[in-house]
């Protein structure tokens, strides 16, 4: 093989490894091929780029949307027992909440900032978190010993097919991905990562 065929056999294979992730956002609520204010058309581009993609927060996938800079109020509970470790939303759901917060507007991506399309009042959390499930904190041995009431992350997620910790969990961190898949590989609503039918989906976390 010639080393200038080389990217070429890259290219091509990551468009291969792409083609079941393409099919399962399909027609899917984060399918923003179709939209008005997606000038380019594409499926990817309002949230991805192959090049230049911003990469200030840790962990974001060849990021090409504009980043919310709201700080949030975040979730509060006597029975909170994660305790001071919550933070600000960062890595998975800060990407989420640059749309979801409403104050970024739909279009602001590839570098453009003068965009006018916010989101649906009904889809969007604003910038009081203190009401939603607490995300950004660590889930870990040490927590679990604390609260009582939650699994090990080493234990297995029961449908997911592998642990807590890997497959729900962001650096060890609770995040908006750990419930929601944002490309909707299970078609389930919500873009839920399982069902919560009877629950299944809280179940996998706390032991009740």
């Amino acid at each position: 093989m010639k080393w200038n065929k080389i990217p070429i056999v890259v290219l091509c294979l990551c468009v291969v490894m792409a083609l079941p992730l393409l099919a399962a956002i399909t027609g899917s609520s984060h399918d923003f091929s179709s939209r008005s204010w997606n000038s380019t058309g594409e499926i990817c581009a309002p949230c991805h780029t192959p090049h230049d993609a911003d990469i200030s927060v840790a962990g974001a996938p060849l990021w090409n949307h504009e980043l919310t800079t709201q700080i949030f109020n975040l979730y509060s509970s006597p029975t909170f027992n994660a305790g001071s470790s919550i933070g600000q939303p960062t890595g998975p759901s800060k990407l989420c909440l640059s749309c979801h917060d409403g104050t970024v507007a739909l279009d602001n991506f590839g570098g453009f900032v003068g965009g006018t399309t916010a989101i649906s009042p009904l889809l969007s959390l604003g910038t009081d978190l203190s009401s939603s499930h607490p995300i950004s904190f660590t889930y870990d041995s040490a927590l679990v010993a604390n609260d009582k009431g939650l699994f090990d992350p080493a234990t297995t997620a029961s449908g997911l097919g592998d642990t807590i910790a890997n497959d729900m969990l962001y650096q060890d961190n609770v995040e908006c991905s750990s419930c929601h898949d944002v490309h909707s590989e299970t078609g389930l609503a919500f873009l839920l990562v399982k069902s919560n039918a009877g629950s299944a989906l809280c179940l996998t976390c706390h032991d009740k």
